[in-house]
């Protein structure tokens, strides 16, 4: 039968229909699924996206010197932050608008407002500027801002939308009896990408992108303890981003505090004294130059002889360590770095190297003492000592005769160690060819750690320089190539010392010859030290021969104030001189101080309860006006002074050096006074500041450890 037209429309309407029913029941159906059967599922998935993760940084640890005062700690500071999800959301003129109004309220340009707003990594970010942290954390835009501004900001929220104003913990310096010491104490940065990066690889969740970590001294050294842990607060927000309440938090935990072996009165006394020991030397005229003394840079060492502990480090020039907290400008950064400033980043104690002078000829007397020479042995201390065509002169050419080598130490004679030098040479390594020839001077110097880090905890420490055989041909091979072509081809404008000496290092530069033997053994030359490492080695005259690593951390103490890490003195070597040996260099550097090269400086002093040794040195470096070094110790301490191109030894830096053992000892005119000493009981001790309930800390009970 056959299917009219009429028919064929009326089933094709069926089937649409039935189609469109099924489309509809699949759709209700999956409707029905998503509302009811998942709904609350999907309800939890949003809810959750509603919640943002905020990052609470920790108040960072104390730092406090050995009788618990505090040397850095933390203050409130108000800090505006810019919410860039919420900035997001405004149209680009409101955005302009409002960084323009910002930029006005806290005193920067927009520009800079912008540049901290950018990622690390966008293009166009700067290092140190940029935002390093999480996408959901508002931003600091501007650390310490004035109260009044900060309030404002908060008063007026219709006009600074996505901006918030907190109060955050920042460092602070209480400084103790004035003191400074930022070259010790170190300052923090923004954490940069690489150093997050690593963090996250090594799964340490103690940083984050908006991390302060230490950059120098105990603050970088001790940074994983001081640094604490974050914590994490998760606010609600709506779909601007607005905060509308806090839905939980993580409570971090603050930083541990570090005590160190620092007393805050030696260090003050130091710090002055070191100070005005420079002003003094820049209003003197230098005989040799008629000029006054340049004194650029100095710095002061006062060490614990049998721990290694630093109860007193300072440098010349310094600087302000608050001038890093909430960021430094560039201006301010250039200043740090500026070689016509000074470099006052530069740590002179731990990083700056010089020429000992003749307070190397201790550690060449333990050499000679222990290679061949005796204590009965006379050599000529005469005006002058002929090596070739040159003659090496004694200071002001002063002549004593035959005399041994305690009486060479004590009236500093050159030419007395200018003949054991010599004589070595003569011995041992006249044949300029052998790099591994013998040389009990150098091999006593490097036994006593020069030319070698001493292990400090402290960041950048130099290692000096013995200028011995191996080192002359090192340096010969590295220079050989600029020097044979200047020496063969000079300029136009160079002197005649240039194109003589180029020509001569082109030749022989290599040549380790008698001039540099005889130079070595006088602290001259091109050998150079730290003034830690003199004094590290005179602590080891002192104590019998040990060389300690010396120590700024004493202890890491919890912020319950329970005892986490006492921080040991370590023994890094022995020296290997025989007691006899020590004990009669001993001797003779009482004799420097009694009636000796610093005898001048210590009239009147109480040598009989306080026996002082010392030695002084004048440290001649080509072009430039005199070194001033003095070292000293008595059995408690090591104190070491030095002033770059400050003058003589004893005559620049002797009466500072005498003022801070009187401090350390309580001296009063030629009375001792215990009671009076920086330090109750005149030595530190084992013992740690007490730790209050109450949160105060106090001087460490006598005799015994807080623990």
């Amino acid at each position: 039968m056959a299917v009219t037209p009429s028919e064929k429309s009326r089933l094709r309407l069926i089937v649409v229909q039935a189609l469109v029913f099924s489309l509809f029941a699949t759709l209700f159906a999956r409707l029905w699924f998503l509302q009811v059967a998942s709904g609350e599922d999907y309800q939890a998935k949003a809810a959750s996206q509603s919640i943002r993760e905020i990052v609470v940084q920790p108040d960072r640890g104390l730092i406090v010197d050995a009788q618990g005062r505090p040397l850095v700690a933390n203050r409130s500071a108000w800090v505006v932050s810019v919410d860039r999800t919420v900035l997001g959301k405004l149209s680009d003129d409101e955005q302009r608008t409002l960084v323009g109004r910002l930029a006005r309220a806290v005193d920067l340009r927009p520009a800079e407002i912008r540049s901290r707003l950018l990622n690390c990594g966008d293009a166009g970010a700067v290092s140190g500027k940029c935002w390093n942290g999480s996408p959901y954390q508002p931003i600091p835009v501007a650390t310490d801002v004035p109260q009044k501004v900060a309030l404002r900001i908060l008063e007026q929220g219709e006009d600074y939308p996505a901006v918030v104003a907190t109060q955050q913990s920042l460092r602070s310096y209480p400084e103790p009896y004035g003191v400074n010491a930022a070259h010790l104490l170190g300052y923090l940065s923004p954490i940069t990408e690489s150093e997050l990066d690593a963090a996250e690889a090594d799964s340490d969740v103690s940083v984050n992108g908006a991390s302060q970590v230490g950059r120098a001294g105990v603050e970088k050294s001790y940074d994983r303890w001081l640094r604490g842990m974050p914590g994490y607060q998760r606010v609600a927000v709506d779909s601007m981003g607005r905060v509308l309440g806090e839905d939980s938090a993580d409570t971090g935990r603050p930083g541990d505090t570090l005590v160190t072996s620092i007393d805050a009165k030696v260090q003050s006394v130091v710090e002055k004294q070191l100070a005005q020991t420079i002003r003094t030397a820049r209003q003197t005229m230098d005989p040799v130059t008629d000029r006054h003394y340049v004194a650029d840079s100095g710095a002061a060492v006062v060490m614990e002889a049998r721990t290694g502990r630093i109860v007193a480090m300072a440098s010349q020039p310094t600087y302000d360590p608050g001038v890093w907290v909430g960021g430094i400008s560039k201006k301010q950064l250039g200043r740090l770095y500026s070689e016509k400033a000074g470099t006052p980043l530069l740590s002179r104690a731990t990083q700056g190297q010089f020429a000992p002078g003749s307070t190397w000829k201790p550690v060449m007397t333990a050499g000679a003492l222990t290679h061949g020479y005796g204590p009965d042995t006379r050599l000529n201390c005469s005006s002058a000592f002929q090596v070739g065509n040159r003659a090496f002169k004694n200071y002001e050419s002063g002549a004593y005769g035959f005399i041994g080598f305690d009486k060479a130490l004590e009236v500093s004679c050159n030419t007395f160690f200018y003949r054991v030098g010599y004589d070595y040479w003569r011995r041992y390594g006249s044949d300029v060819d052998d790099v591994n020839a013998k040389d009990p001077l150098v091999s006593e110097a490097k036994t006593f750690g020069f030319g070698k880090e001493t292990g400090i905890d402290l960041p950048g420490e130099a290692s000096g320089r013995i200028a011995d055989r191996k080192w002359k041909r090192a340096y010969y091979e590295s220079q050989k190539d600029y020097y044979c072509k200047l020496a063969k081809k000079p300029p136009k404008d160079a002197s005649d010392f240039l194109r003589r000496f180029s020509r001569e290092f082109c030749l022989e530069g290599y040549a380790y010859r008698a001039g540099d033997a005889v130079n070595f053994a006088i602290g001259q030359g091109d050998t150079i030290v730290t003034p830690l490492q003199l004094a590290r080695a005179y602590a080891a005259l002192s104590n019998g021969g040990t060389l300690y690593e010396p120590r700024v951390g004493k202890a890491i103490v919890d912020p319950e104030g329970r005892l986490v890490k006492r921080i040991k003195p370590k023994v890094q070597a022995k020296v290997g001189v025989p007691q006899t040996v020590i004990d009669y260099i001993d001797t003779a550097l009482q004799g420097v101080t009694r009636q000796g090269t610093m005898a001048w400086r210590m009239g009147g002093f109480p040598l009989d309860t306080v026996t002082i040794r010392s030695k002084t040195g004048s440290a001649e470096v080509y072009g430039k006006q005199s070194t001033s070094w003095v070292a000293s110790y008595t059995r408690d301490y090591v104190v070491v002074m030095m002033v770059s191109q400050g003058g003589t030894g004893s005559g620049t830096s002797g009466p500072a050096v005498r003022a801070i053992w009187e401090s350390l000892y309580g001296v009063d005119g030629e009375q001792v006074e215990a009671d009076r000493s920086a330090i109750p009981g005149v030595v530190a001790g084992k013992g740690l500041p007490v730790f209050a309930d109450d949160g105060a800390i106090l001087p460490p009970r006598r005799g015994k450890d807080a623990s």
